[in-house]
């Protein structure tokens, strides 16, 4: 057996003979394609609005950009994520404040945000990270309660639902990110959603150059826009997200009800969520038999590829230390816990029944 990749895009003719029909055309940058996409994509989130971008990161650059967040601003986000849900704030010359996680879902505790908050703090950040949806609605609340933005950072979280509502509908502004690995892909690429037209009308601007009409500029803006070859594979893999989910879904339950070693925990699902396993992580417990390591390079030898994610806390990243953060600064202790134990299993809607079956039998034989 070849080796099992940790993740894979599911790309088939329908994308090939979609990006071919663009350059054909000769229209392969930003046009009517693109427009196509994002009033597709709105549709499916349930939003009035998609504006889309070249990326993930610069999503959540743009969000907090025409939110107005500044120098001397404070922004809460998990310290359990990719590091683009932090740099953004740095990008805005604003002060990223961490926060520490819920040891079983992995996202934002909600009772450790509402200590962190102070008069500087202008937004959240949530990230339904590897999948399952954030606290929203208690989020949204303290949101409410002290006048502040919220922002979904949903790049692992495409078709994932809180309360039977897609996630990427209740943030002033919404991000995703369309990398080659995620639930669906644009190969890179991204996207904000959200409810105020007056808000999408400026990230308009922001992405092309602050230009009101050709060659006049009414702003200082960038060229962040995506293009019609991208939007051509995001239409078709849109059509495919929920099978692609269902397909990530069903792998995550055959895995949760047929592993069965000790001192290995699998992923939690809270009841009133639509988990999308972008990844499917366990947690490696001190009664585990091996070291991550160890136990990496065992499923490696066997043909199993797996991933870390994330190995260290965002305020433990080089530039943060540089920046000045540290453990006695920064209190996140599940944050720290969860990053030295975490490991990824493949999940991915390309998985045959006998991949399955061989990781389920390679992880109980120890």
């Amino acid at each position: 057996m070849n080796m099992i990749p940790a993740a894979k895009p599911i790309i088939s003719k329908e994308e090939i003979i979609a990006v071919n029909k663009v350059l054909k055309s000769n229209e392969i940058a930003s046009g009517e394609i693109v427009k196509k996409f994002e009033e597709n994509f709105a549709r499916y989130i349930g939003v009035k609005e998609c504006v889309t971008v070249s990326n993930g990161t610069v999503a959540l650059d743009l969000a907090l950009k025409v939110l107005g967040i500044g120098k001397g601003d404070e922004v809460l986000v998990p310290d359990f994520s990719f590091i683009s849900t932090a740099n953004c704030v740095l990008f805005q010359n604003a002060k990223p404040i961490f926060v520490d996680i819920n040891e079983k879902t992995f996202n934002i505790d909600v009772e450790d945000l509402k200590e962190k908050i102070t008069p500087k703090t202008k937004a959240i950040i949530g990230v339904h990270l590897f999948g399952h949806p954030f606290d929203v609605r208690e989020i949204k609340e303290i949101c409410k309660d002290k006048k502040l933005f919220l922002i979904e950072d949903c790049a692992q979280a495409h078709g994932a639902e809180y309360k039977n509502r897609k996630v990427g509908s209740f943030g002033d502004l919404s991000c995703f990110s369309f990398y080659a690995t995620k639930n669906m892909t644009t190969g890179e690429g991204g996207a904000i959603t959200t409810n105020n037209k007056k808000l999408a009308k400026k990230l308009r601007l922001l992405i092309n150059h602050g230009q009101t009409k050709k060659y006049q500029h009414s702003i200082l803006g960038y060229n962040y826009r995506m293009t019609n070859i991208q939007a051509a594979i995001g239409l078709c893999q849109l059509k495919k997200l929920d099978k692609f989910n269902e397909k990530r879904i069903k792998n995550a339950h055959y895995l949760n009800k047929n592993i069965k070693i000790n001192g290995l925990t699998k992923p939690y699902i809270k009841p009133y969520v639509k988990h999308v396993f972008h990844q499917y992580v366990v947690k490696l417990e001190e009664n585990f038999g091996l070291g991550r390591e160890e136990f990496c390079q065992y499923l490696r030898k066997k043909g199993i590829d797996c991933a870390i994610h994330y190995p260290l806390p965002i305020h433990k990243q080089p530039l943060y230390k540089k920046l000045g953060y540290s453990d006695k600064k920064v209190k996140c202790h599940v944050a720290t816990e969860i990053a030295r134990k975490v490991l990824s299993l493949p999940v991915h809607p390309g998985l045959k029944k006998k991949e399955l079956e061989y990781m389920v039998k390679t992880i109980n034989e120890l």
